[in-house]
């Protein structure tokens, strides 16, 4: 059954059209992601289906009966109660029967044969309701979310604006309305969070719409995608990756016939003219009947240009020595809250050191330590030699918001000319009027586009970042990973986009995921921090076997619960899962890599003069061992596709 509908909606703001004939469906149960660059529409969209706007044509159908949660960027979540009271607030109607449960719980005590009665027909229509559970229900969203018990007594009135956007998160949930509407859910979540977030979803029969920049995330939950492009709007099947796969294949085949029909309508033209020259009866009737063949022709038209992408490459001075960085002891607190003590590693050239861990465990107080913009209570930082370091700031402190854009750039390289500022600006969409704009009106993604230009203008050789995918959309994020893979520096960053650190890491340094203060740094984490050398895929594979062993050694020897024991199994089928998922991967791009060593084997015997027995020997007796191998993988592929 059709949960929602969306047909031909067009908005436009005074001659700026927005959105232009914008359609599609889900039926219940479905999982939308809603893609586009930076400004495309996605959240206007938003706004059309809530009602807040009203299309200038077109229509929208919400299936009947059906309540609508909305998450929003800039959440009005205020006030004077603390984080457990609007929390619990959600279930307001539950929260008055039981005041009343224990009104009529007294009354009874009192001797009231009455209200014994009246407290039974209430207790079953509470527990209908859920009463028991709605509690622990507000702690497991509350904790899964980023909220620690010792947070939730805190005012949601001295809350940041990423905690206010997780906390109407938690109480969206906990509504558990029939079609949730999500707008950059992601944003201010931890990676556990969202992983927490992206199985909740998974999971539930709800009809989801998420707009979200982060490719993981829609790979996870989304089974639709809804791409906004030059105010047009195509809905493709299937996730992320397979939305990336089916429009770059559609957009080369569109291409390829545009191409193909040019050269058809050249080649006829050309026909047409040279009859035209010769200029006798039977030539002219010639052109003529090709000419009314040619406009009959259907005329394709050429597919449109692609959204314009930033432009980067990071340039260094030259090479670091092969120690770049060493910390030793290092030790930072804030009044009441240890983050971490006795901190020390070595950061090697070339490496790609990723940090992890919870919000608030101390991320980012260490990056700033390491990039030299905060100093360390206890220990110090030495840099290796010819060290030049380029750093980013998640909230881009740096800039001056009096400055114009230009200003902004000049101001910091003066010995640039205006010409060759400008230039650099515009490699980041900064064209014309934009240079003049003050960096107090800059949306948070021009703001990040402006750091990223002043960033990249500098020489050097290792960089330091601290949340650099922050308000970038998704085709300035893959710039930007390409710009890193070809970078011949050094990096350690900060980031939730689980995107982004699989494509670059190569080593994680990640803090206890409990939180608490973290000391030492050591292999396997007990404790303190774990320092993983491999890649981001490596790193969760390895976490997800220790949790798995912890739990099962703390479970060993005490009884659990039905409800846990459910949450275990599934836990484990969900693991057992993605092995399966990760081994028929790993077996295909073996496939690929086995058959196209047996093709360069057959070339390299083929080329041979045939004098050289011992090489056409090895050779052979490779190939026979790589076509063995091939024959297990392919019946290893087989069973795993036909399960």
């Amino acid at each position: 059954m059709i949960a929602i509908s969306c047909e031909e909606l067009k908005l436009s703001f005074g001659t700026e059209v927005i959105l232009d004939g914008v359609s599609f469906s889900l039926n219940e149960g479905e999982k939308l992601g809603i893609v586009g660059v930076n400004g495309a529409g996605k959240s206007s969209l938003f706004k059309l289906i809530t009602g807040e706007y009203v299309p200038d044509s077109g229509s929208v159908y919400l299936s009947k009966d059906k309540t609508v949660g909305i998450l929003t960027q800039n959440v009005g979540f205020d006030g004077e109660g603390s984080v457990w009271d609007a929390t619990v607030a959600t279930f307001s109607s539950l929260v008055s029967m039981e005041e009343r449960l224990d009104a009529l719980h007294r009354e009874m005590e009192a001797g009231s044969a009455e209200a014994a009665s009246r407290y039974t027909d209430l207790w079953k229509q509470f527990d209908r309701a859920g009463g028991p559970q709605f509690r622990s229900r507000c702690r497991g969203i509350l904790k899964n979310l980023g909220f620690p018990e010792e947070q939730w007594g805190e005012k949601v009135s001295s809350l940041s604006g990423g905690q206010k956007t997780r906390l109407a998160l938690s109480c969206l949930l906990l509504r558990d309305p029939d079609i949730l509407m999500l707008d950059e859910p992601t944003n201010h979540l931890d990676i556990d969070a969202l992983f927490w977030l992206e199985e909740y979803l998974r999971a539930s029969h709800k009809t989801v719409l998420v707009v979200s920049h982060d490719r993981y995330f829609l790979d996870r939950v989304a089974d639709h995608i809804l791409e906004i492009e030059h105010k047009k709007g195509k809905l493709y099947t299937g996730n992320y990756s397979v939305f990336a796969e089916k429009k770059r294949a559609e957009r080369e085949i569109a291409e390829r016939h545009y191409q193909n029909q040019q050269k058809e309508i050249a080649r006829q033209e050309a026909y047409i003219e040279q009859q035209r020259r010769w200029n006798r009866e039977r030539n002219i009737i010639a052109a003529e009947s090709r000419l009314k063949l040619l406009d009959k022709m259907e005329k394709l038209d050429r597919p449109d240009a692609l959204p314009e992408k930033i432009r980067m490459r990071f340039e260094s001075p030259g090479e670091s020595g092969n120690d770049v960085l060493r910390a030793i002891r290092l030790g930072k607190s804030y009044p009441g809250r240890p983050l971490f003590r006795e901190i020390g590693f070595l950061v090697s050239k070339r490496e790609r050191l990723f940090l992890a861990g919870p919000n608030g465990c101390g991320k980012s107080t260490l990056i700033r330590l390491l990039a030299g913009r905060d100093e360390p209570e206890r220990g110090e930082i030495d840099y290796g030699s010819n060290v030049e370091i380029g750093y980013y700031d998640q909230e881009n402190q740096q800039l001056d918001e009096k400055n114009t854009v230009l200003d902004e750039v000049w101001d910091k390289y003066g010995r640039m000319t205006e010409t060759e500022v400008r230039s650099a600006l515009a490699l980041f969409q900064f064209r014309g009027d934009d240079v003049f704009k003050r960096v107090s009106v800059l949306s948070g993604g021009e703001k990040a586009r402006l750091t990223l230009t002043k960033l990249i203008l500098g020489r050097m050789n290792l960089l330091i970042l601290d949340e650099p995918t922050n308000h970038l959309d998704i085709n300035s994020r893959e710039v930007l990973e390409e710009a890193l893979e070809a970078f011949d520096g050094t990096l350690i960053a900060v980031s939730h986009d689980r995107y982004f650190i699989k494509k670059l890491a190569t080593r994680i340094l990640a803090f206890p995921k409990e939180g608490g203060e973290a000391v030492g740094v050591t292999a396997t984490g007990e404790g303190s921090l774990l320092d993983y050398r491999g890649t981001y895929e490596d790193f969760l594979r390895f976490r997800e076997e220790h949790a798995a062993s912890n739990e099962a050694e703390k479970t060993s020897d005490e009884p659990i619960s039905e409800n846990k024991a459910k949450y275990l199994d599934r836990k484990k089928a969900n693991a057992e899962e993605r092995k399966a998922e990760r081994r028929l991967k790993n077996a295909k791009e073996r496939i690929t890599a086995v058959e196209a060593r047996i093709t360069a084997i057959d070339g390299e015997m083929n080329a041979s003069d045939g004098t050289d027995y011992v090489a056409l020997a090895a050779l052979e007796a490779e190939k026979n061992a790589l076509e063995e191998e091939l024959l297990g993988l392919y019946e290893t592929v087989e069973e795993m596709e036909g399960l």
